[in-house]
């Protein structure tokens, strides 16, 4: 991973991640919850005293969960300089590396296993999209992203590649993944350089519009094979069935590894490349970065080297 000289920028750090501030997220997500909830009951009055009283525990459950969110940023941040942005291929780094003693069986119980980590995954998505809307707003206005919100958003993604990688997605590795959202010495890696000035206008239209071809290349990667259209109660419902191309990899990958002892070095390049392009999608999706990611499957364990050309 390419790093900054010393002179550039670092993210502050206050130490390990805070008890309070995952609890007022945790808090935060419930009042959120709670409050979205009750105007969804029928019969619920739209106007007067209730509707007022709901839109204040609203209110409060957002500022918990922004509170929350800088918190754990902050604290999670170690100080170490980030992905370079200048003299990287791109802003994102998505590495995995495969472990070369994999155990022939226990792929069939990781997606147990990971239970705990999947929970608080739930929680921390949950809050993720506020945190994103919340940022979107201030860089409309800034052109900048606050910092301890950019690196718990970072810190979500890069949870989440880690379980992936770990449990479903890749099975890369039989280390258990941490409970943390810093950076750390696993074989899953995922960063994003923090940007100095994002576009103020460019946060209005590239989660929807900008990023709608990559979004669909990664839907069709990781979605169903084919969907089913029906019409019952009056309306239309769409059931998608089948297996992606992501899972059909990952299931042919296990049974090789469950009867020969061996990942296939070709299938795993290739699931790393199509998680990469997905992480890199979410990213630029979530605001993290002004640098659209490239049509290209970048296989392999690590990055690209820059001025080395596309891999494909």
């Amino acid at each position: 991973m390419t790093t900054q000289p010393a002179s550039a920028p670092r993210i502050p750090s206050t130490g390990h991640m805070s008890g309070l501030h995952m609890a007022l997220l945790v808090i935060g997500v419930l009042l959120t919850a709670a409050s979205l909830g009750s105007i969804a009951v029928p019969g619920f009055p739209d106007t007067g005293p209730e509707l007022a009283a709901v839109a204040a525990v609203a209110a409060l459950g957002v500022l918990a969960i922004l509170v929350g969110a800088a918190g754990l940023g902050r604290s999670i941040a170690a100080g170490a300089p980030q992905v370079d942005e200048s003299s990287a291929a791109l802003p994102t780094e998505v590495s995995g590396h495969l472990d070369p003693g994999l155990s022939r069986w226990k792929w069939l119980v990781k997606w147990f296993l990971a239970i705990p980590h999947v929970v608080v995954l739930a929680l921390l998505w949950a809050a993720f999209p506020v945190v994103t809307l919340a940022a979107g707003l201030v860089i409309l206005v800034t052109g900048r992203y606050p910092a301890s919100w950019f690196q718990f958003c970072v810190g979500v993604l890069r949870w989440n590649w880690r379980v992936s990688f770990y449990a479903y997605s890749v099975l890369g590795t039989d280390a258990y993944p941490p409970f943390t959202l810093a950076r750390g010495p696993y074989p899953a890696r995922f960063d994003v350089a923090y940007p100095e000035r994002l576009s103020h206008w460019q946060v209005l239209v590239k989660s929807w519009l900008f990023a709608l071809p990559n979004l669909l290349i990664v839907a069709a990667m990781t979605g169903g094979a084919w969907a089913n259209d029906s019409w019952s109660n009056e309306s239309w419902s769409t059931e998608t069935r089948g297996i992606s191309l992501t899972g059909a990899l990952v299931l042919i990958a296990a049974v090789i590894l469950l009867f020969t002892g061996v990942y296939r070095q070709g299938i795993f390049n290739l699931l790393v490349g199509l998680n990469r392009w997905a992480l890199r999608t979410a990213a630029y999706t979530a605001l993290m970065t002004d640098t659209y990611p490239p049509f290209r499957l970048d296989q392999g364990a690590g990055e690209p080297v820059p001025g080395s050309g596309p891999r494909t």
